[in-house]
């Protein structure tokens, strides 16, 4: 356990299984994090002070400076999908990252992975995608060598994606189908990201340059929730929204959510996201084969958490997938 690694978002769902992988790999873990009194989930996932809890804000740079002091390699997974409070995408993802890139070339930190997202666009109008890219060039403005990790979307226990739409298949009687549901996804196991993420910091596999990394399958938003409804063993109707009544949806979530009792079901930049599809790139960048890594598919996983929105739970008939 000689070598140090700085994780930010360690506390965060793909960060959580990246200290699992890294400790497992013998590294000392520095999870960096906002609120660590939230994060000693993290400690036993290493052995006896093998993986340390520290607060910091990667809004701030003499935070970053501190987190990353005598480390010898760092993991930025810090990111958002909705704007609260202060925590704005472009002082998180663009300005946060410019920070992470910038301390680590000052402290001749080279080996750097930054996790990004699949769709991240200088161009975009979503300012998710937008900042995204931002992020990622600033990393690289900063230390040429790094390797960023575009993932789609990401699924797993604590997901926010099939957990959500099965969350309201208790009490909706039916689902939204936004842009009619046609938009492509290649989900990701959580597991392979962390796995991918610890493999490059420990030089197992060619380091710099993009990866983007996708699932065995590529399935419309729609085969996604027919999928999750299948193995819940509930019955309900997709309906179609189009994208400007969703937009409508989102605008009017965004000013709800600034109520701090709401929680907006979609924003209008998701919406925006949703009119762009979320699979790897034809060419041009690395992907798990480049990692000697066979992603897990949905079918082997998916059941093993999404039982427990069945009628039963754990108790219900095992519905075949």
């Amino acid at each position: 356990m000689s070598k140090l690694v700085t994780v930010f978002g360690a506390s965060g769902f793909v960060g959580r299984h990246v200290v699992r992988e890294l400790a497992r790999r013998s590294y000392r873990v520095r999870a960096a994090v906002r609120r660590p009194h939230q994060a000693v989930f993290l400690q036993p996932m290493g052995a006896v002070g093998q993986v340390q809890l520290f607060q910091s804000n990667i809004r701030y740079r003499s935070s970053v400076e501190d987190a990353l002091h005598g480390a010898d390699a760092c993991v930025n997974l810090v990111g958002i999908l909705a704007e609260t409070g202060k925590q704005k995408f472009g002082s998180v993802q663009a300005g946060g990252a410019r920070h992470v890139g910038e301390v680590c070339a000052a402290n001749g930190i080279a080996n750097l992975v930054h996790v990004s997202a699949i769709g991240a666009d200088p161009d975009s109008d979503s300012d998710y995608a937008r900042t995204k890219a931002e992020g990622e060039k600033a990393i690289l403005d900063a230390v040429p060598g790094a390797t960023i990790v575009r993932p789609s979307i990401v699924f797993g226990k604590q997901d926010d994606f099939f957990n959500r739409f099965a969350g309201m298949t208790r009490l909706a009687p039916a689902l939204p189908l936004i842009g009619g549901g046609k938009t492509k996804f290649q989900p990701v196991y959580v597991d392979d990201v962390a796995d991918a993420v610890a493999r490059l910091v420990a030089g197992e596999a060619p380091t710099g340059g993009i990866y983007e990394l996708g699932g065995p399958e590529v399935l419309t938003f729609k085969e996604c929730l027919q999928l999750m409804l299948k193995i819940i063993g509930r019955k309900r109707a997709l309906v179609p929204l189009p994208f400007f009544a969703a937009s409508m949806m989102g605008r009017a979530g965004d000013i709800a959510a600034k109520l701090p009792i709401v929680q907006s079901p979609i924003t209008e930049d998701q919406v925006k996201l949703l009119k762009r599809d979320n699979v790897v790139s034809s060419q041009g960048v690395k992907t798990f084969a480049d990692l000697g890594i066979t992603p897990d598919t949905l079918d082997a996983v998916l059941p093993t958490y999404l039982f427990r929105y069945r009628s039963h739970g754990q108790f219900s008939p095992e519905v075949p997938v």
